[in-house]
């Protein structure tokens, strides 16, 4: 699903305003009236409601809903959010005359004045915000509150008037919805600018935006529901973008050919262990295993192979040179070049630990290997402190970072996540899977893709090994990279949805997710 900017959705509106003959008015009437319909959905009989409106064009969109709400019979009172607490006056400098400005009239675009007229004809009133006395009395008594204070065009920190009002909106304890987006969420990045009003829904008008669906704005927004308001198909099927959201209906995996055998559905080399952490390489091979690879070999330190032999049984464990505590020396990089030459993906990183020795064997192997390799956990340590290492690369890479190791890698935060993975994928040539809520996988073509499964149940040690895991079975199955990596993340947060509503958020672990795999994979094959 495509996400726009705000821009992009400006010069939209424009251009069909411009060359189609389609009216402002009419768009934001269709916009209203989208509105006002999802608003009946949470309006009990005889339920209040109550809207809070900018004097721009989501100020307008509220207005008209009122009207429509009001012609439903259901009773809305509409408060308009200005700067301007009473009535200011304005001194002609030719003819010295002083008049009063009215900011309700002053301040409304022409379509917003439109939706004024049709609240008038359904016996409705706009009251200024500032002026109403009673306002906190009539809000505990709201079934549904309407935010349309600020649009998707809003970049500056809510203040005044607008802080106050977004702070009454979510005190009032009535179901929210937003128009378009929360007020103080920015449209393109997501960033909360100043604060933002709570939304359960959010109504957002003919393509969606990034802010809905990105850390923290896609917190706000809740329930996200796109609504066509008149605009062509032909039209907003051209619009181009480099960021989209992986959904159901993007996410496919097709049923496997009876005439197969193993061989067909790859090899995954993995590279991962330590003394003291031998979960970590567990999870991962047996996340390749359920996600489908044909046959999993695993690469440990010596010490640790018993271990990893008295726990797998379908996958391969191996021993590797190794220091005295237990961590693989530089030593072993031959080894795992031969092997991977012979093998479809490589995993480097689960559970292997830090070492100047592993900084080299990583860097080697990452340098020298033409077979596809996974950076996870420690792996990504390994190469931290010399990124270069990833432009040196000939084989397709892929980094599964949290924020944190983000960060050591050189990732820059500064309150666009989308685009910092964007920015650090493009220059390093390499495949980002920036892990978190709402995971971003960032293509080193521009092209960004985020994610919306998964939640809490999940952060726990050890579902990033599992992650890690999936990835190097699909790409071992020779999917196209990128569908191997966004399908691999997908069913890693599909597969935690489904064991929350089985196991509750607090009692999921690890092991869950891998178990849940064949349901959620299921849901995909076709």
């Amino acid at each position: 699903m495509k996400l726009i900017s705000a821009t992009q959705m400006h010069e939209i509106d424009r251009y069909v305003i411009e060359n189609l003959g389609i009216s402002g008015t009419t768009l934001m009437t269709n916009a209203a009236e989208q509105l006002a319909k999802v608003a009946m959905e949470f309006i009990p009989p005889n339920g209040k409601v109550a809207i809070f409106c900018g004097p721009g064009n989501n100020g307008g969109d509220g207005i008209g809903a009122a009207a429509y709400l009001l012609e439903k019979g259901i009773p809305v009172r509409t408060f308009l959010v200005t700067e301007n607490d009473y009535e200011e006056t304005h001194t002609d400098k030719n003819t010295d005359t002083i008049t009063n400005i009215n900011p309700i009239t002053n301040t409304l675009t022409p379509d917003s004045k439109q939706m004024l007229n049709r609240l008038h004809k359904q016996n409705g009133s706009l009251e200024l915000y500032s002026q109403s006395s009673d306002l906190n009395e009539y809000l505990s008594t709201c079934a549904v509150v309407i935010d349309a204070i600020f649009g998707i065009g809003l970049n500056s920190n809510l203040r005044n008037n607008a802080l106050s009002a977004v702070n009454a909106i979510n005190n009032s304890g009535a179901t929210i919805i937003s128009a378009d987006i929360p007020s103080g969420v920015h449209a393109d990045t997501g960033s909360i600018l100043g604060d933002s009003v709570n939304a359960d829904v959010t109504v957002t008008f003919t393509l969606a935006k990034p802010g809905l669906f990105i850390e923290p704005g896609c917190i706000k927004s809740g329930d996200v529901r796109i609504c066509d308001i008149g605009i062509p198909k032909n039209i907003t099927e051209k619009i181009t973008t480099n960021k989209y959201v992986a959904t159901s209906s993007d996410i496919h995996l097709p049923h496997r050919r009876k005439d197969t055998h193993k061989g067909n559905y790859g090899r995954a080399l993995i590279i991962a262990g330590s003394i003291g952490y031998t979960g970590a390489p567990t999870l991962a091979a047996k996340a390749t295993s359920k996600m489908g690879a044909g046959s999993v070999s695993l690469g440990v330190p010596e010490p640790i192979y018993q271990i990893q032999a008295s726990k797998l049984t379908e996958e391969m464990p191996f021993p590797l040179p190794s220091d005295a505590k237990g961590r693989l020396t530089a030593n072993a990089a031959s080894e795992i070049l031969r092997r991977a030459e012979n093998s479809d993906v490589c995993l480097i990183g689960p559970g292997l630990g830090i070492s100047d020795d592993l900084t080299e064997l990583v860097s080697s192997v990452t340098r020298l290997s033409e077979t596809p390799i996974i950076l996870d956990a420690d792996g990504l340590n390994a190469i931290s402190a010399n990124t270069a290492i990833l432009r040196q690369a000939t084989c397709p890479l892929i980094l599964t970072p949290h924020m944190g190791e983000f960060v050591r890698l050189g990732g820059k935060l500064d309150g666009d996540r989308m685009a910092a993975a964007i920015d650090f994928a493009v220059q390093n040539g390499c495949i980002l899977v920036l892990k978190g809520h709402r995971t971003i996988t960032a293509l080193p073509n521009g092209t960004a893709y985020v994610n919306t499964t998964g939640g809490p149940a999940m952060a726990k040690g050890g579902t990033g090994d599992v992650l890690a895991g999936m990835i190097a079975a699909l790409i071992a199955q020779k999917f196209p990279t990128v569908h191997a990596v966004i399908t691999a993340v997908y069913l890693h947060g599909l597969a935690g949805d489904i064991c929350t509503k089985k196991l509750g958020e607090y009692s999921v672990v690890a092991t869950d997710i891998i178990d849940m795999l064949p349901e959620a994979i299921k849901t995909v094959v076709r």
